[in-house]
């Protein structure tokens, strides 16, 4: 292991051991320092998630732009103090510190015995959602983890998910995919976070106006097995509550292809996702490049 490999798997380390054990104002305000000393160097990340929001709020201004990316920076810093804390938190705190509307999408899915997929964009806390319904739900799922470098920091996110009860598998195509198939036909829940693929299977979608890839992994099991599936969306307020939204059904398209449909099925998910983010982009953790044009200028706009 290189040595940038092991500070960033002690950083990670220390985070989890040490951030759990601080008072919960302690960590807040330690998470907020953070995010402010980080944007006030503009990091590639800064500045990339500021040219993110120039996409989804297109008239905003530079000072506006500002004031987001600062604001992004600090959820996601919320993001980050909250998930190295969660380990520690007892039932009741993970059970009032969500707030979902819709929920009744889910059970009702559940209780209709056809498994049920999940699929989230990256907003506010996707584990503290994930651990809301292990815990106060008490319904287990199914998620996909990309592996990381090193392989120990992986291997603590595993273990970190795993511990607030998901079954955690490797991004590792049709073994996973198959994976996950067996658990939604036998009337499980699936969690995917399903608003950025770079691969070459992505399905090409319109989102805030210009062209992106997003899995078609969500689209595809909702038709092999039958499973509902339900976006959901995110976000913080100025509570320690994380409020949220499981929206109604896609549902899958009568007629035409399979590629046709996963088509379809995909740009109502980005839809979805789009309106979520619109209403509250600064809660929107996109740190990398998302949109075709900037990972390849040929496909730009003319």
């Amino acid at each position: 292991m290189s040595a940038a490999d092991r500070l960033t798997d002690g950083l990670y380390g220390l985070g989890w051991s040490t951030v759990k054990k601080l008072p919960e104002p302690v960590a807040a305000q330690l998470g907020r320092t953070v995010a402010d000393a980080a944007w006030k160097r503009r990091g590639k990340g800064v500045q990339r998630l500021e040219a993110n929001y120039a996409r989804v709020v297109p008239d905003a201004s530079p000072e506006r732009l500002a004031e987001l990316s600062r604001a992004g920076m600090r959820s996601y810093l919320r993001y980050w103090m909250e998930s190295f804390r969660l380990p520690a938190w007892s039932a009741e705190r993970v059970r009032t510190g969500f707030d979902p509307k819709g929920a009744h999408h889910l059970t009702d899915g559940l209780a209709a015995g056809k498994g049920v997929i999940l699929a989230l964009p990256h907003l506010a806390n996707w584990d503290l959602a994930g651990a809301w319904v292990t815990t106060t739900l008490g319904i287990p799922f199914t998620t996909v983890a990309e592996r990381l470098k090193p392989e120990t920091l992986y291997d603590r996110f595993v273990a970190y998910r795993e511990g607030l009860g998901m079954e955690v598998l490797a991004h590792s195509g049709a073994s996973a995919f198959g994976t996950l198939a067996r658990r939604l036909r036998d009337g499980g829940l699936v969690c995917l976070v399903a608003d950025r693929d770079l691969s070459a299977a992505g399905v090409e979608v319109d989102f805030f106006g210009e062209r992106a890839r997003m899995p078609a992994g969500p689209a595809l099991l909702a038709q092999q097995t039958g499973a509902q599936l339900l976006p959901v969306t995110l976000w913080y307020d100025d509570s320690p509550v994380m409020r949220g939204r499981v929206h109604p059904p896609v549902e899958v398209p009568e007629g035409g292809t399979r590629t046709g449909k996963t088509a379809v099925m995909t740009q109502a998910l980005a839809d979805t996702f789009a309106s979520g983010i619109a209403e509250h982009p600064e809660d929107w953790h996109m740190l990398q490049r998302l949109w075709l044009a900037d990972l390849d200028p040929a496909k730009g706009p003319a």
